[in-house]
């Protein structure tokens, strides 16, 4: 049974740092594509960033690029996002995602390119 956890959300003012983590178990996921989503209130859940399999490549929402960073131990099926400069705009629950696909395709921002989900972490940025 695959089961994918989140921790290291929490409360932080502007211009703080969180770094999040996702541990997955259940198999292995060295060649999988991991990536994050989050859902601010009343919005609809987005894509933040995703990491392939054995090419780690990455990719990145626009207005995240340049203070977030993705990354991954395939050790530990452990996947990372380190959020720095972190604004009020970012608070939202973020989840993990893996996509049995391992590679960044044209579909990979899409969640229905995911096959397992986290159940969630919040992060709030105060003002």
């Amino acid at each position: 049974q695959v089961q994918l956890v989140e921790s290291g959300g929490g409360l932080v003012q502007a211009g703080g740092s969180l770094k999040l983590s996702c541990a997955a178990s259940g198999r292995t996921f060295s060649t999988y594509r991991m990536g994050w989503f989050r859902q601010a209130p009343a919005k609809e859940r987005e894509f933040v960033a995703a990491i392939s399999g054995r090419t780690v490549n990455t990719s990145y929402l626009g207005s995240v690029k340049g203070r977030f960073t993705i990354s991954r131990d395939n050790a530990n099926n452990t996947v990372y996002l380190q959020m720095n400069s972190l604004k009020p705009e970012d608070t939202a629950v973020y989840y993990c995602a893996v996509a049995s696909s391992g590679l960044l395709t044209v579909r990979h921002t899409r969640e229905d390119d995911y096959d397992y989900w986290g159940q969630g972490t919040q992060v709030t940025v105060s003002s």
